[in-house]
């Protein structure tokens, strides 16, 4: 905040034109933080987050933003999404660091523009190495469906640190099933993809590096035939 004070208070004469940008972007600041609009979890909108003594502006994932404790961002630039910022984010100090897995509780709100002064990029700096999220890895959902496509997931694995490696199971999965896949669970057919891990519902998910994913599978689906 001390870089929007550099006038000494005992200067004379008025206030020049960036004395005057810093008292409005000030105020600006003071009337977000009054009146923050909280976020909504589903909401879909550019969130604010606390990143070390900084607040940053984070996209959240469609699909991953509803869970109470953690959802799935990425953290841009400030000015996203003015061309120069979009484009060149990595050059202005803030490289893709892809899907990450952001704790609610770090969250302030919905995104105000004011916030941009509480950025790294207000302070000339790059976005640290750690910003203190992992990442939100991928996933494989194996799910069973009806000719209708209607149905349900049998088996989530996650999360996976690479995405080659959900795909690699993905595949084992599918060649496991091959040629019955229609009738391994009768009225169903079983396919397994790989997905993004959905950090909302991370409880759902068996971890394939505990147990290999095709005895997880092998269980899922004697659950499912026995029950």
């Amino acid at each position: 905040m001390k870089r929007l004070f550099r006038r000494c208070g005992h200067a004379s004469g008025g206030l020049t034109s960036e004395d005057q940008v810093a008292v409005e972007q000030f105020r600006a600041l003071l009337a977000a933080l009054r009146d923050t609009e909280f976020w909504t979890p589903g909401g879909c909108q550019d969130i604010a987050v606390r990143v070390g003594p900084f607040i940053e502006r984070a996209h959240t994932r469609p699909g991953d933003d509803h869970g109470p404790d953690f959802i799935a961002v990425a953290l841009v630039h400030p000015d996203t999404p003015h061309a120069a910022a979009y484009l060149h984010g990595h050059s202005l100090g803030y490289p893709s660091k892809g899907w990450l897995r952001c704790e609610t509780s770090t969250i302030i709100g919905v995104w105000n523009p004011a916030y941009a002064v509480l950025t790294h990029a207000a302070a000339g700096l790059n976005l640290p190495t750690d910003v203190g999220m992992p990442p939100a890895n991928y996933a494989v959902h194996v799910e069973a469906r009806r000719q209708d496509n209607t149905g349900y997931t049998l088996l989530r694995l996650g999360p996976y640190t690479q995405t080659w490696l959900a795909g690699h199971d993905a595949d084992r999965l599918n060649t496991e099933v091959a040629g019955k896949a229609a009738t391994v669970i009768p009225g169903f057919t079983v396919t397994a993809k790989s997905a993004p891990f959905e950090v909302s519902d991370h409880e759902s998910y068996s971890d394939p590096y505990e147990t290999d994913a095709v005895e997880l599978l092998a269980a899922a689906i004697e659950e499912v035939t026995t029950a």
